[in-house]
């Protein structure tokens, strides 16, 4: 009797020691993911989801642990069970808003011609030193490629070091994508790119290579809406809150009649959209939601489409880089956000009081060497940096 009695006790500790974990769990998982501290900021459905499935889950999984169970209760246990594990299984979906049979639209990388960039040609617009160079490549010359947004600061370089007589097209352009693709591949010298993504990381260690960062200047992350948009400024928070699809709603930041946030994004992979992943700094980013009309998706150019028109307001949201948004593909009826109240501004980008300011980088297979290592050196002096201010880049 006694020993019945020690077994009944210790039953009835460990199902209320499960009756405090499993909620407890199901806490963290919602505290993890900022739905407890941003839950007044929740003001959709998609949004609400991962929070019901974690009741759910938590309460069905109390529920079994304390169920008598029987022949009777039989039926009640296994659809309690199920209803665990399919809240549990669905759970990553859910935080990712990834409900849609369809494929929404996600805008592409490219945003139109470059060639105007071309270095050596009649007419380009790289910024020119304006002066003798101190360094002189006449052979050997490095391959380069990089982000479509570094391409006029590359080609700048291209210009003012490499001799013009033997150049054979060494600086060439592909995308973010694919010149981290070349230089794990061996086929490139050094790309000019933001950091890598996680992605990008793990092909390279899959492959073998250690991707080396130089900083070799500063460039502001910022956030672009249509100039008919009222809301000037936005908090760091928030920015986390709508790429997580707690918010979906430009009413949740003052603006009433601004009606659902059109909040485009990237491509994996690209600068851009690694940028984002930065910001969110683990928190799940939201699968692009279906436009409310195709044709806003327009000519696939984020700063072209974030001034677009719905139901009389402009509620699109993106993000670009200052330089490209700023002097490559400018639009007049797009304006940057300010983060937090600061704006991007050039001193603002020097002084680090824009928050989202970020180094962007010569990126080599390990440590760099002969020509390579000569050409970074070149861009770290201080005439190299001139340069990198010149093309409208922050120097380091």
């Amino acid at each position: 009797m006694k020993r019945n009695n020690i077994i009944k006790a210790a039953f009835y500790a460990v199902r209320i020691l499960l009756t405090v974990i499993i909620p407890a769990l199901c806490l963290y998982i919602l505290y993890k993911y900022e739905y407890i501290s941003q839950f007044g900021s929740i003001d959709n459905i998609v949004g609400v989801i991962p929070v019901a499935f974690a009741v759910l889950a938590a309460g069905g999984g109390v529920a079994l642990v304390w169920l008598k169970y029987s022949k009777k209760t039989a039926p009640l246990a296994i659809c309690m069970a199920v209803l665990v594990i399919f809240t549990a299984a669905l759970f990553p979906a859910a935080l990712r808003g990834s409900w849609w049979i369809a494929k929404p639209d996600k805008l592409s990388g490219s945003d139109g011609d470059i060639s105007a960039y071309a270095p050596f040609t009649e007419g380009s617009l790289t910024a020119k030193l304006g002066e003798e160079s101190e360094l002189v490549l006449d052979s050997g010359l490095p391959v380069i490629d990089g982000a479509l947004a570094l391409y006029p600061v590359y080609s700048a370089v291209v210009e003012a070091v490499y001799e013009k007589s033997v150049y054979n097209g060494e600086a060439q352009f592909t995308n973010t994508v694919e010149a981290f693709n070349a230089l794990i591949a061996g086929e490139r010298d050094v790309i000019f790119t933001a950091a890598a993504s996680q992605n990008q990381r793990d092909a390279a260690a899959k492959a073998g290579v250690e991707l080396k960062h130089t900083p070799v200047g500063k460039e502001a992350f910022v956030f672009v809406a249509g100039k008919g948009n009222p809301v000037n400024s936005i908090t760091h928070q928030q920015i986390r809150n709508i790429y997580s699809g707690k918010t979906a709603f430009w009413s949740t930041l003052g603006w009433r009649e601004g009606g659902r946030i059109i909040a485009f994004q990237r491509p994996d992979g690209s600068g851009s959209q690694t940028g984002l992943q930065s910001i969110m700094k683990g928190l799940p980013v939201q699968s692009p939601q279906p436009l409310p009309s195709a044709g806003l998706i327009g000519s696939n150019s984020l700063m072209q489409q974030i001034s677009a028109e719905w139901k009389g307001v402009q509620p699109a949201l993106g993000y670009t880089y200052r330089f490209f948004g700023n002097t490559m593909y400018p639009n007049p009826g797009a304006k940057f956000l300010r983060i937090d109240g600061v704006e991007p501004s050039v001193e603002n980008i020097k002084s680090g009081a824009y928050p989202f300011t970020v180094n962007f980088y010569a990126v080599t297979r390990g440590e760099p060497a002969g020509n390579t290592q000569k050409l970074i050196n070149w861009i770290l002096s201080p005439q190299g940096q001139r340069l990198i201010e010149k093309t409208g880049y922050v120097p380091l």
